[in-house]
């Protein structure tokens, strides 16, 4: 095991890391920047190294200075949490030459579910099903039309190298493809320095149904079940639900299967996320993501296992604490994402928090990093806390859900909590009745 892990993020990720390696006797290192020397885990570190000034470029996106915190401490491994360098392959692979074990996946593995096309090859490879459409990159508009002919309109055109909605456009007929294929090409050099895009077929409802997978590197894989993602803004999640309302068991226990049986086949270490659309019962490869999950803790409601634990066991060599037969569901589990936003503009609202106050009870559970009189800088993603409520059935779930947030208080600034009391008493949402595209038309209505 571990002796000292330094934890390469900020926020609720990086006290939950803290937490579960203070849990195994692990000491930590808590990295921040200039604005976040006064967070709750730098406050509860063993150790702490301000590694630069608060843009994200010079503090926990700087490789060198984080390689040099882990030299200084002595820190043995490095969690990245999710975002940042979560999902940075030069990073796992700088680690590895400097002997510091990077808890997560290989680099390889990174690159190769990082670039959207060779992902979704190895998706069909090992058995996973993929949205019909192209099998690269398309190189020029008469490639890009003859795809779409072959699929049928309408059709999506996605970066290669893209992710949360940018360099994605929606091409409804032939004549608007000329124009969504120079946009999400422009789109894509700008945001990733790589214009490369493909085309997939555009599926008009769908679910958005991740499956949350683990592999011990070593060819054994097993899976925790399935979240419904669906609810989104801009393709950004806000609440999620394990298991989905929408799947049956039979096809949760067909879609874990085949992505239990793709990550022990391709050798994968630690923990994963293996993403699709769903319609019609049928499933559709979107992407992996090779890291912990924002809404991982939905999972750890309904199955009582520790995800971060668990990556931390593989990646000291401990493997799987468990087998595919160990793992059972209980009851319903629901993750609101707090943000410091206006709840119907979304813009984002940094200051100064001057009453923080979390619901409790039984099936509740707050993730957060905030307190009263933290100041919430300007400089980060706008998350502030997760709400995670646990029942015994949904109907149970949500009746809970309501009541922690009728106890939920945040103020000083904008939270997006009263968005997440007028969905819970919404028929819709009550009755699992929604898709991808659900909330947009929700917040467009005003209703």
């Amino acid at each position: 095991m571990f002796q000292k892990i330094l934890i390469a993020n900020r926020g609720e990720i990086a006290l939950r890391v803290l937490r579960a390696a203070k849990e195994l006797g692990i000491q930590t290192v808590a990295v921040h920047s200039t604005a976040d020397a006064d967070a709750m885990h730098v406050r509860l570190a063993d150790e702490s190294v301000c590694i630069g000034p608060p843009p994200s470029r010079d503090s926990y996106l700087n490789i060198h200075q984080i390689v040099a915190a882990c030299e200084i401490t002595g820190a043995d491994a490095v969690h990245p949490g999710y975002g940042f360098l979560s999902e940075n392959a030069k990073f796992a692979d700088i680690l590895a030459a400097h002997n510091i074990t990077f808890i997560g996946p290989s680099g390889d593995h990174i690159r190769i579910m990082g670039d959207k096309i060779e992902a979704k090859r190895t998706a069909k490879r090992l058995g996973i099903p993929v949205v019909p459409g192209s099998e690269g990159a398309v190189s020029d508009e008469k490639e890009a039309k003859r795809v779409a002919a072959e699929i049928g309109y309408p059709v999506i055109i996605k970066a290669s190298a893209g992710g949360g909605g940018r360099g994605m456009k929606v091409a409804l007929t032939e004549a608007d493809l000329e124009i969504a294929l120079q946009t999400a090409r422009t789109e894509a050099g700008a945001a990733f320095g790589d214009d490369a895009v493909y085309i997939e077929k555009y599926l008009q409802k769908p679910r958005h149904i991740e499956v949350q997978i683990f592999g011990d590197g070593a060819g054994k894989g097993v899976h925790l079940g399935e979240r419904d993602c669906s609810l989104q803004r801009r393709h950004q999640k806000i609440w999620e639900e394990a298991n989905s309302p929408a799947l049956n068991a039979e096809e949760r226990s067909r879609i874990g299967e085949i992505c239990a049986n793709a990550v022990a086949n391709l050798g994968y270490s630690g923990a994963g996320t293996i993403e699709f659309l769903y319609e019609n019962g049928e499933f559709y490869f979107i992407e992996m993501n090779t890291r912990l999950q924002v809404e991982h803790t939905i999972t750890e409601a309904i199955t009582g296992i520790d995800l971060v634990h668990e990556q931390i066991r593989v990646a000291s060599g401990g493997g799987l604490s468990v087998t595919q037969n160990d793992i059972r569901f209980h009851g319903h589990a629901i993750e609101c994402r707090i943000n410091a936003e206006d709840p119907r503009t979304f813009v984002p609202s940094p200051g100064t928090i001057t009453h923080f106050h979390t619901p409790g009870g039984l099936g509740i559970r707050v993730d957060s990093g905030v307190y009263s009189g933290y100041r919430i800088p300007p400089y980060y993603d706008s998350l502030i806390g997760k709400l995670i409520v646990h029942g015994r059935n949904r109907v149970e779930c949500m009746m809970r859900l309501r009541r922690a947030l009728d106890e939920f208080v945040v103020d000083g600034i904008k939270t997006t909590l009263p968005l997440f009391r007028e969905l819970v008493g919404n028929p819709d949402i009550a009755n699992g009745d929604y898709d991808i595209h659900w909330l947009e038309k929700h917040l467009a209505k005003g209703e």
